[in-house]
């Protein structure tokens, strides 16, 4: 299964980024292998507009099933439910600790938006 969790840096180490489709990157977690991919996510941070539905598609290019971020915006949760992928909401903390929590189940799964668009 992977992850993609919003994060300020790379590593697991990094703080989560509580914005989704304006996070500065995008850590893929793979918890078959253990293995990270940290991607940049600058282009769709510094976007007028559709960043949260552009970062949704990233997620789904990279095959993740899950999405931890603070908040997602309307489309951007729309896109990633579409594509499902399920979301849980953590706006603080580190990558590990997101990690920690979503497998102990911890996290409650979202069932829609919990943020504005063009937050």
């Amino acid at each position: 299964m992977k992850i993609a969790i919003s994060s300020l840096d790379c590593g697991l180490d990094s703080k989560i980024d509580p914005r989704f489709g304006r996070a500065k990157f995008i850590v893929c977690y793979d918890s078959n292998t253990t293995d990270i991919e940290c991607i940049d996510n600058s282009k769709n941070y510094n976007a007028v507009q559709g960043a949260g539905i552009k970062t949704a598609e990233l997620v789904v290019q990279k095959n993740c099933d899950i999405v931890i971020s603070g908040y997602l915006g309307p489309k951007a949760f729309n896109a990633l439910n579409n594509a499902n992928v399920k979301c849980y909401q953590k706006d603080s903390g580190t990558i590990a600790e997101a990690i920690s929590e979503y497998e102990a189940g911890a996290l409650s799964e979202s069932t829609q938006a919990n943020a504005k668009g063009h937050w």
